[in-house]
């Protein structure tokens, strides 16, 4: 066990605390990533079908307000797979911010270690710039990831916005053919 949490220890000293933040920002951005595919997986595909039905079951599919109700009912759908969107983004957002911040106290330990060793001391120096360097790389390394996910899930979801219109009209056309 010490074998793989000794490693983590060196990376948390090594980084400072900023890294501990930016890596329990990321704990939460892949929780919410992971949540949302559970949702698509088990809970979405059976409102969707549920939806589709209880269009079918309608008996007037042509009107503004049938068509009006519709849509209601696809934005509603739509609003709960889009939920964790704004604070997946912010996430995002906050990664390089807090990699930027760890650059900052990093640089701070380096004046600290010049102004008491003097400018002779390249260990001290050294720590204070891998303290400033690691998160930096950290944060970016997030927010790219992040981002990823991100943008792949907004695509995902334009495409089952236009799948779920496009099967609402197929659902009608199969019922009155």
């Amino acid at each position: 066990m010490d074998q793989v949490i000794d490693p983590i220890v060196r990376l948390v000293e090594a980084g400072g605390p900023v890294l501990v933040a930016i890596a329990l920002t990321a704990m939460v951005m892949f929780a919410l990533g992971i949540e949302r595919l559970l949702y698509w997986q088990r809970r979405y595909r059976h409102e969707r079908r549920a939806l589709i039905e209880r269009w079918q079951a309608r008996h007037e599919h042509v009107s503004w307000s049938a068509r009006t109700l519709r849509e209601c009912w696809c934005r509603e759908l739509l609003a709960s797979l889009r939920s964790p969107l704004p604070w997946l983004k912010l996430l995002v957002a906050l990664c390089p911010l807090l990699g930027l911040l760890g650059t900052v106290t990093g640089m701070i330990q380096v004046f600290d270690s010049l102004s008491l060793t003097g400018i002779g001391q390249a260990r001290s120096m050294s720590d204070g710039v891998a303290r400033a360097t690691l998160p930096t790389l950290a944060g970016m390394a997030v927010a790219v990831v992040g981002l990823l996910f991100t943008s792949r899930f907004e695509y995902l979801v334009r495409r089952e916005d236009q799948r779920l219109h496009d099967r609402l009209a197929r659902a009608v056309e199969d019922r009155h053919a």
